[in-house]
Formats: structure tokens, sequence, C-alpha cells
């Protein structure tokens, strides 16, 4: 019995977190054993560059020295407390520092946590009870969030899961991305207390914001009395050092964060204006709790991350230039190859489409041909790269891919496009 067959004796579909089956590209996934810089060895030996990267979470490299170093300490000095310690404050102080529209900020446990402490906020603030979301953002698996499209563009949501009920789902609306007079059908013809936002989305692949869409829903917002928030859990201090609203020049009210601020370990954050986060308990009314929110591995590690990204900002420039040269390279495969696709990177993230001419809103990508992308997929994974095993997920850069490691994996990917088009 291999382990995949052993994980699904015990685990729902062998995982605990779907994508993770290989169900979009079949076969089985690999076990991982361990990770240095931009590879990882599975359970069976075999050595992948990998960009996964714990779906962005780690932007150094796997087993980033500082990263261990900082989380065997805190370790050694207690896993847990439930009470605050003053790696607590100091991670807050640096958020803070480093996100322009954050005033305070509340440290939680994942980035679900976040988004949906977030919407109960600003529905608190507002008193009222919808919510709009874009069609191919995700923002964890909260109820509020399982809905998807109808027709039209003022038509409610209806559960996409079951077990979230149809009344909590007619409270969300889904927007086009990208798509400003979309998003305005929804705050003229309904009572809305927040737009939920991806900056730069990552879950229907890496699409950048078109010129004004980030600004006009500022603007939007404004002018309806809506909450906007920007949901950074993927995005956050990955795609610029003061994120994705640092990068386009868009205050959101509230900021949810992640993946990169935990360096690799379940943390995450939401936070924002002070009169909005003040409402939080115990300075207010709106209860979010948490047993261990803000421990001191996470913490430990967060701030680790986070000095390194300070000491050392020249990394951003470093992934555009290695965005700039993927853009190029795999795009000059899929010409080479006959085969149409988008090849798109932004800071350190990048989005592949295969077999379509254009990528900037979800109906751009949700009828890609999956059996095109599974063979580019396993033609990587039998060359030694690793990528998330969906078409509809961004792909991310680690420092520790920076060097000919990238060449190497670029090479593969070129003769993957070349074996895949055939």
């Amino acid at each position: 019995m291999n382990w995949f067959e052993r994980a699904s004796a015990v685990i729902p579909g062998g995982v605990h977190s779907p994508v993770r089956a290989f169900k979009a590209v079949g076969g089985d996934p690999p076990f991982i054993a361990s990770g240095s810089g931009a590879r990882v060895t599975t359970a069976d030996g075999r050595e992948l560059i990998d960009f996964i990267a714990s779906w962005g979470a780690l932007i150094h490299g796997h087993a980033h020295p500082a990263v261990v170093e900082a989380i065997t300490e805190a370790a050694a000095r207690g896993t847990s407390f439930g009470i605050p310690t003053t790696a607590e404050v100091e991670l807050a102080e640096m958020i803070t520092d480093m996100v322009p529209s954050v005033d305070v900020v509340r440290l939680v446990n994942s980035g679900t946590e976040a988004t949906a402490s977030a919407i109960r906020l600003a529905r608190a603030a507002t008193g009222r009870a919808g919510i709009i979301k874009f069609a191919g953002c995700y923002h964890g698996h909260a109820d509020p969030f399982l809905v998807q499209a109808g027709s039209g563009l003022a038509t409610f949501g209806t559960p996409s899961s079951p077990g979230v009920p149809a009344g909590t789902a007619a409270d969300t609306r889904v927007a086009d991305y990208n798509d400003l007079a979309s998003v305005q059908a929804h705050l003229e013809d309904s009572d809305v207390a927040a737009v939920i936002v991806e900056p730069v989305a990552g879950n229907m692949g890496c699409i950048p914001p078109a010129a004004g869409f980030l600004t006009g829903l500022r603007e939007l917002c404004d002018q309806f009395d809506a909450v906007l928030i920007f949901d950074e859990v993927m995005t956050g201090f990955r795609v610029g050092p003061q994120s994705a609203q640092g990068r386009y020049g868009v205050t959101p009210d509230l900021t949810t964060l992640g993946k990169v601020i935990a360096g690799g370990t379940p943390g995450a954050a939401y936070g924002g204006r002070e009169d909005l986060m003040r409402m939080i308990a115990p300075d207010g009314p709106v209860y979010q709790a948490g047993t261990l929110s803000g421990n001191p591995l996470v913490t430990a590690a967060g701030l680790a991350t986070l000095r390194w990204l300070k000491a050392n900002d020249d990394l951003y420039d470093r992934f555009e230039d290695a965005g700039r040269l993927i853009e190029h390279r795999l795009g000059n495969a899929l010409e080479a190859a006959g085969l149409p696709g988008i090849v798109q990177a932004v800071g350190g993230m990048v989005g592949v489409f295969l077999g379509v001419d254009r990528a900037t809103t979800w109906s751009d990508v949700a009828d890609l041909d999956p059996n095109l992308f599974n063979r580019f997929f396993h033609g990587a994974l039998r060359r030694g790269v690793l990528l998330p095993p969906s078409p509809f997920e961004a792909w991310f850069l680690m420092e520790s891919h920076l060097d000919s490691t990238l060449d190497i994996a670029l090479t593969a990917l070129e003769e993957s496009i070349a074996e895949a088009a055939s």
C-alpha cells in the first residue's frame, strides 16, 4: 500500500485540502519528505523544483535558515500560552508599519478566518448584510464565499457546496473581475456592506487588475458607503514591499493577510482603518477570538520573514526581472508550438494559460482545455518541475529560484509545452 492509499483510508480524498488530491490533473500526488531552497524531496527520494511554494507562503524558499532558527528558538521557550507575548506586538507593529491601509491589526490562524472576520466587521459597521465578491476569486471556505454566479449582473448567489444555507448565500453577489459595471449594478440594486477582492487574482491563475479597476472599486465603495476589503492573503508582501495596495496606490478600508506574513506557518491577520478595527472585541462589540492566534511559532516565523524582506527589498525587483523572463521564454515556447496561450507575471506570482488568447476575467479562462493542461503538468513533473496541480492556480516564485534553478526549470517547461501541443 502506497502513501496515497494509506492516506485515503483515513482522510477524505487522502488529503487535507482538496487541490492536493490531483483530481484536476490525474494521477496520485507525491508525498513530500523535505524541502530545501527551491526544491522538495518526495517520500520516495525524488527531487523536484517547486513552484507551489506552499501556495505562496514561502517567499525565500524551503527551510530558510533565518526562519528555521527563529522557530527553533521560539519552540524552546514554549509553543503556546494563550495570553499575550511581546512577539505578537512586534509583528503587529511591523504589519502596521509596512501596509499602507492598516492602522490596527488582529492576528488570526488562517486566511479563511481573516476574511470571515473582515466580512463580519464590515456588516457590523454598515448595518447591511450583502457582500460582493468576484467570479474566480477565492476567499477561503466560509459560508458567504462558497457561491457561484447566476445569469445577469445582479443575480444573487446560490450555494456551490452542500451545507451552505441558501439564506447565507443569498447575501452574496458575484461580479466580474475587471468589470466595474457589474459591481455598480450590484451596488445600485442591493444593500451591500462590503466589496471583497483579490487585488491580483490568484485563484483563476494570475490575473492582474486592469488599469483603473482597483481605483474604480475605491470610488464606487465611497459613493455607496460600502467597505472595500482587499484580500491580500496571497498578494501580501508577495507582489511588492507594501503588498498590492502599495503597488497599485489604492487604499482599502480593510485588508486580510496570510501566507508570507507567517513565514510558512499557519497564521494570518486582518486589519485596517482604526475606527473600524476598534469595533473588534474587547474594544467594541464585534466578537472574534482564537486560542492559537498570534502563537509564538507563527510570530517568530513572521518576524523573521518580514525583517528579512525589509533588509532585502531588492528581491521585488529581482522577481520582476524573473517574471519578464518567464513571460518571454514561455511565450516564445507557446508560439513555437503553435499553441495559443497567455503568460503573465506580477511580482512573485505567475499565470500560465494554455489554449486561450485572453486572460482578464473568469469567463476568459473558465473553459480552458483540462487535457491540454494535464499533458503540460505531467510533462513538467516527469522533467522534475512541480507545478500547482490545477490550471486555475497561480505559480509562485521564491528567492531561491533566482539562480541557475530558474533556467533549468524553464528549459523543462519549454519542452513540456512542446510535448503538450503535440
